[in-house]
């Protein structure tokens, strides 16, 4: 698709919007029962596109992408209606006499770019955000999940005209031509180098941005820790999707006293969920594309393998692999593996487990197991990240009643529930005064009498 193309239906969009179409919240419920209806059609040929794009079994795909956006669905349409009205709040007595409020109100046509890992989820969630709170939508699929991508299209197109809901494919040339537009909010999920680019190129327009984008986020093993529970959670975690999870545990930073008991146990909880022969395992998935694949295969250091190691070219899978007595200065310590890898490194003290965590970028995520409560509360209190939790992985982002964003170079913004709602929208502070008095405090000539008047009010 061309700049002039794209430019076109920027600006259909920009025409419809103004009509106030997307304004009454009973449009919105049709617009979101009516998207809820199709993908409950397209199951089969979303888990389709899933299993060709990244070689997701159907219970994943359900599990982490279509049920996770049928229950945002279904939390929008029970809470939308209080999401979008009025919200009166206190009036201060100086301005009596007044009713006060907030109001929430679309901001207009937005672009959301999401990315390959989680194809389907992480286009719709955020769609699902913005039709709910009124707002129009380009949405721009990634390029690198072809099959999921065209499913998501035939979807969209079916339920929605393009002036509601527009899907722009294709890679590298039309992110530029799309950059170029003017939008009104852009919601982009992905990596922080191409993070960043959008976040320049949304600053010519002062158009805002919410950015979900990743890091490395670590996992403490604290030496109270139920070491089997552990190993089975982070097992799950880590290599759920072949590893390629932006809030995935990156690496573990285990307490040396229980280091060997967890990676024994980790090896045991390997076998278990995957197989003898995790390559042979069609559940297991695949990484996205070659370079990806050679990419993780170069963070891959034979001499500290402790388990994995193998890989398929052909089917474009790495065995679940964990390595031992890996420090900072190794490759794999170097960026987001993103990738079924998992260092593991020991740390002397908790608090040079913290020090170790804040003195690095922020992470998306963090974990920590132990049993513990006062170590947890310090942990969670003190480190710097965009959410977690206390003897689990992952789990925090599959909620709508929770908002999920990062913090600091993992990202900015937040969605999911009311979250999502609050970001695609604009609320105005609107004051309604009443006719009937006019307090004359405020106007010249300023008196005595009113300046003690309004000490009094404004104290």
């Amino acid at each position: 698709m061309t700049e002039q193309e794209i430019g076109a239906i920027v600006e259909r969009q920009r025409e419809w919007f103004l009509t106030g179409a997307t304004l009454d919240v009973g449009e919105r419920v049709k617009a979101l029962k009516k998207l809820r209806a199709a993908i409950a059609v397209h199951e089969g040929e979303i888990n389709a596109a899933l299993k060709a794009d990244l070689g997701k079994s159907a219970a994943e795909s359900y599990m982490c992408e279509v049920g996770m956006t049928q229950a945002e669905i279904s939390h929008m349409l029970k809470h939308i209606r209080d999401y979008a009205g009025e919200k009166q709040v206190r009036t201060p007595l100086a301005q009596f006499a007044a009713r006060s409020c907030q109001k929430p109100s679309p901001y207009g046509v937005t672009l959301i770019m999401s990315p390959w890992n989680y194809p389907f989820l992480l286009t719709m969630e955020p769609l699902v955000d913005a039709l709910s709170a009124g707002n129009i939508a380009v949405v721009k699929p990634s390029a690198y999940s072809p099959n999921t991508s065209a499913v998501i299209q035939k979807i969209l197109e079916r339920c929605f005209p393009a002036e509601y809901v527009a899907v722009v494919t294709g890679g590298r040339a039309e992110n530029t031509a799309l950059l170029e537009q003017k939008f009104d909010y852009i919601f982009f999920t992905g990596s922080q180098a191409v993070g960043k680019e959008v976040m320049r190129r949304a600053a010519e327009h002062l158009t805002p941005v919410t950015l979900e984008l990743g890091g490395k986020s670590p996992c403490i093993v604290e030496r109270t820790a139920d070491l089997k529970l552990a190993a089975r959670r982070i097992v799950f975690g880590k290599f759920l999707n072949c590893g390629q999870t932006c809030v995935a545990p990156d690496y573990i930073l285990c307490d040396p006293a229980v280091k060997d008991k967890l990676i024994a146990q980790i090896k045991v909880q390997i076998e278990k969920q995957f197989g003898k022969r995790p390559l042979e395992n069609q559940d297991y998935g695949r990484i996205v594309n070659e370079k990806h694949f050679r990419r993780l295969l170069g963070l891959i250091n034979p001499a500290k393998v402790v388990h994995g190691g193998s890989s398929n070219g052909e089917t474009l899978r790495i065995e679940p692999t964990v390595l031992d007595n890996v420090t900072w200065d190794d490759g794999v310590m170097g960026e987001e593996i993103f990738g079924p890898i998992l260092p593991v490194l020991t740390y002397e003290s908790i608090d040079q487990a913290i020090e170790t965590v804040n003195r690095r970028q922020h992470p998306l995520a963090l974990y920590l197991f132990t049993s513990r409560r006062a170590v947890a509360r310090k942990v969670m209190g003190r480190c710097g990240f965009g959410g977690g939790c206390v003897n689990d992985v992952v789990i925090h982002l599959a909620t709508s009643e929770m908002g999920f964003g990062g913090f600091g170079e993992s990202g900015m913004g937040a969605y999911h529930g009311k979250a999502g709602f609050d970001t695609f929208s604009h609320y105005k502070s609107i004051v309604d005064k009443k006719t009937w008095i006019d307090l004359p405090m405020r106007y010249q000539p300023y008196t005595k009498g009113k300046n003690l008047t309004i000490r009094f009010f404004l104290k």
